[in-house]
């Protein structure tokens, strides 16, 4: 029976290097670099100065061994390598070079303190035997030496001006390490002082470098960003960061949408940027707390700014938007459902009221007094119908006005409407608008005249006192508001700021002033205004909405 063995091989992931080790690479890469690079003009430097010096030496040598008289006088005889040895090889020494060569006419060496060199023909330079100096490195006697080749002349009888021979003097070319140690003497203790300095820098640099990336490496950081990017544009709601002196330094494509900016926001100020001042307030913390309504553009945001530090070091702040005018326009559908809840209860409390006293008069036997007093509910239903449902022709306004009379009279306050009140049928978009315009203002002006407005209670308000007028009037293709109360008014040093605030007087917890946001962003999206006039005896709201839709003949009036 075989036996089957199955083998694994695991591979080991090769370990990446540490972003420390890496940076002390490269600064003992670049260390070495420099040092080559110093030790390389060093090198051409004491190459440049000894091929000068040296050179200008042996030429020197080599012309006064060439006007030797002795040298004139026994290099044309006979022998003239035994005969000139001594003089030569007493050159040599005294001139402390490399070597002393003599040429007869043909180029032939037939002296030299190398013996290796006699009988040969070494490489003159251009001219040297038609008389001509020469001065050059050359390969003499198996090395390369700086020489200097001089024409010897004769200067007397037959052989005067006549060319004997040439005159060599050389001196050993050194090599690189002894031209790098010769160029200064602490030049090789000055390259290994400056290893020791950046070998212990670089690695300072290093320690320091991770300690400062909190020991991550490059490919964490990386990743870190990754998640960061994909984060901050992932997420539905605006994320604006600011640095402290309040400049941007991120935001993503959300919040560059609702804040209507520019693609070169970031690095620049608040003050650059085109936004409304109180939404620059918010930003820049002018404004604190939590859930700040602001409008930008046709758009309700409600912002929270969170300042950010670190060590006791402020880094900035980063502001959240989300965007609420989807959910404004859910409160105004749902505040329609809302007022007309409390407009039934109201009726229906009213009507259990009259239903008692109906009942209470039956029991006691006053049938008389029933019929008055059904006539008397009669006629002030017929007036109510008349000063509302007469001069208001769109129904959806006539019932909101009627329901919010109701609330009203719950709360002893007296809704009327202004002498001279005329609307006609609106389209449905038109009619929606103008019942969300109004429905705010009279809900604003039934709390302040109702005493519920500001921080304080007011004293009690009798039914008489307590009011609010409404002016509806269709002119020139736009609705006319005005709402006027009894209430308190509005405080001078904030009635500029009401609309732009979203301003609230209510202490109930939640709410934002987002009502007289929507009125000021509904009148807007017309192309109409709204203002507020601080009167005597309370406030003024006054609202001009241009019709978008033509309005409804009687006869396309819904039923």
């Amino acid at each position: 029976m075989s036996e089957t063995i199955i083998e694994f091989i695991v591979f080991r992931p090769v370990p990446r290097p540490t972003l420390a080790g890496q940076l002390l690479v490269f600064q003992l890469t670049v260390i070495l670099l420099v040092l080559a690079a110093v030790a390389g003009l060093s090198l051409a430097q004491s190459a440049a100065v000894f091929t000068v010096e040296q050179g200008r030496r042996v030429t020197q040598l080599a012309e006064s061994l060439a006007a030797s008289d002795l040298v004139r006088e026994l290099l044309p005889a006979p022998a003239p390598e035994q005969t000139l040895a001594p003089q030569i090889q007493s050159d040599l020494e005294r001139w402390q070079v490399s070597s002393v060569t003599l040429a007869d006419a043909e180029g032939v060496v037939v002296a030299s303190t190398n013996p290796l060199l006699i009988g040969t023909e070494p490489a003159l330079g251009s001219g040297v035997l038609e008389g001509r100096g020469w001065r050059g490195e050359t390969d003499l006697g198996g090395r390369t030496e700086l020489v200097a080749q001089v024409p010897v002349i004769g200067a007397d009888g037959a052989a005067h001006g006549v060319q004997l021979g040439v005159a060599v003097v050389g001196h050993r070319v050194p090599s690189p390490f002894e031209r790098l140690a010769g160029a200064s003497p602490n030049l090789l203790l000055y390259l290994g002082v400056a290893s020791v300095l950046g070998v212990a820098g670089s690695w300072m640099l290093a320690r320091r470098i991770k300690r400062q990336t909190f020991g991550m490496e490059p490919r964490e950081i990386a990743g870190l960003a990754e998640h960061r990017e994909a984060m901050l544009y992932g997420i539905a709601e605006g994320v604006v960061a600011l640095d402290p002196q309040q400049r941007v330094t991120l935001v993503n494509d959300v919040g560059r949408r609702l804040l209507d900016l520019p693609g070169d926001s970031v690095g620049r100020s608040l003050g650059e940027l085109d936004l409304t001042g109180r939404l620059r307030d918010v930003l820049s913390g002018a404004v604190t707390g939590s859930d700040q309504v602001v409008l930008q553009g046709n758009r309700v945001l409600v912002v929270n700014r969170m300042p950010v530090s670190k060590d006791g070091r402020a880094l900035g702040a980063v502001a959240t938007l989300r965007d609420r005018t989807e959910l404004a326009q859910l409160e105004r559908d749902l505040g329609s459902f809302r007022s007309t809840a409390e407009a039934l209860r109201a009726q229906a409390h009213e009507f259990d009221n009259k239903l008692h006293t109906i009942s209470g008069l039956i029991q006691i036997g006053e049938h008389d007094e029933v019929g008055s007093y059904i006539d008397a509910l009669n006629r002030h239903r017929q007036s109510l119908d008349l000063s509302i449902g007469g001069p208001i022709g769109d129904k959806a306004i006539a019932a909101l006005l009627m329901a919010k009379s109701a609330q009203a009279s719950e709360r002893q306050v007296r809704l009327r409407m202004v002498e001279g009140s005329l609307l006609g049928p609106l389209s449905a978009a038109d009619s929606a608008d103008v019942g969300t315009v109004l429905g705010n203002l009279v809900d604003n002006a039934v709390d302040a005249a109702a005493g519920l407005a500001g921080a304080a209670p007011l004293p009690r308000r009798s039914a008489a006192e307590a009011w609010v007028a409404v002016e509806i009037r269709e002119t020139e293709g736009a609705v006319h508001l005005t709402v006027t109360d009894s209430g308190p008014g509005v405080p001078p040093e904030t009635a500029g700021e009401v609309f732009a605030h979203g301003y609230t007087t209510k202490a109930a917890a939640g709410e934002h002033g987002i009502g007289l946001a929507l009125t000021r962003l509904v009148c807007e999206h017309h192309g109409g205004t709204v203002a507020l006039a601080d009167t005597a005896g309370g406030a003024r709201f006054t609202a001009v909405l241009p019709l978008l839709g033509a309005p409804l003949s009687p006869s396309q009036e819904p039923t």
